[in-house]
């Protein structure tokens, strides 16, 4: 969250000349409402499981650079269709987050004690996002044209 993974991945994108892509806005686009809202509606069984469809519909039919929701890698079936992609984590602390986000955003994962909440995230997801990562990128205190230009580096990655 507040990583910059829109930013980038657009970015990434322009610079590799192919077309960008986040799963996020196909499910806001698909079922009519926030992930806020699926959240608070139904559950997040349910947003899991339309987020689950749509990162696998996703992955089959898209070429270009595709934006994830930080919590597509809880599924083990995602992590193994993973598996068969480059995959770039944008990492950062706690610290970082809270410049960015203020964490005090509608995320529905974070309503109560934002901070505590970001790190047990991360401690549960830390080791996920690892395992699917082809390559790590930290975003603290860089801007995002330098992460993009990281990301390229990590992955030998040529500009069109």
């Amino acid at each position: 969250m507040g990583v910059g993974k829109s930013t980038v991945g657009q970015l990434l994108a322009e610079r590799l000349g192919v077309v960008y892509r986040d799963t996020d806005d196909d499910i806001v686009a698909a079922e009519g409402r926030t992930i806020a809202e699926i959240f608070v509606d139904d559950g997040e069984p349910v947003f899991r499981a339309i987020e689950k469809r749509t990162v696998h519909t996703a992955l089959a039919e898209h070429q270009g650079v595709l934006a994830l929701g930080g919590g597509a890698i809880l599924d083990a079936d995602t992590r193994a269709l993973l598996a068969g992609h480059r995959v770039v984590y944008l990492s950062m602390d706690v610290e970082e987050a809270v410049k960015r986000t203020g964490l005090n955003v509608a995320r529905p994962l974070l309503a109560v004690n934002p901070r505590k909440q970001w790190r047990e995230l991360m401690e549960a997801r830390r080791h996920l996002y690892e395992e699917v990562a082809t390559a790590v990128v930290p975003t603290d205190g860089r801007t995002p044209e330098e992460v993009t230009q990281a990301a390229l580096d990590a992955l030998e990655l040529k500009e069109a």
